[in-house]
């Protein structure tokens, strides 16, 4: 009874998350400039593209475990470090946004306790 609940219930979401998951990742590979990969020292755009896509088809259409558990690792590390690096390459990061100097906390400037 559980596992006929587990199996119906909880797999399939974590399927639609899976996929989900790809898309995004797909998505936003597809968007960042091809010389960004390069300035970041990154894989290829066309790289990044086709393990992107494959773990997109393979989550949509066979849901081979294994598989979906590769494009899995695929996508996080997609997001977790060539993401993040398109960024400041990009100059898409960081949470300053009027240009303020490094030492700006999250209240204005720091000015060391004077």
């Amino acid at each position: 009874m559980l596992m006929n609940g587990f199996d119906n219930g909880v797999l399939p979401l974590l399927g639609f998350a899976m996929l989900a998951l790809a898309v995004v990742a797909f998505v936003l590979a597809l968007l960042a400039r091809e010389d960004a990969y390069r300035a970041a020292e990154k894989q290829t755009k066309t790289f990044w593209l086709v393990i992107l896509g494959i773990t997109v088809l393979v989550d949509f259409f066979l849901g081979m475990l294994f598989l979906e558990i590769a494009g899995l690792v695929a996508t996080i590390v997609f997001f977790v470090d060539v993401r993040p690096a398109l960024k400041q390459v990009s100059g898409g990061g960081g949470r300053r946004k009027g240009g303020g100097s490094s030492s700006d906390g999250p209240y204005g400037p720091y000015n060391g306790g004077r």
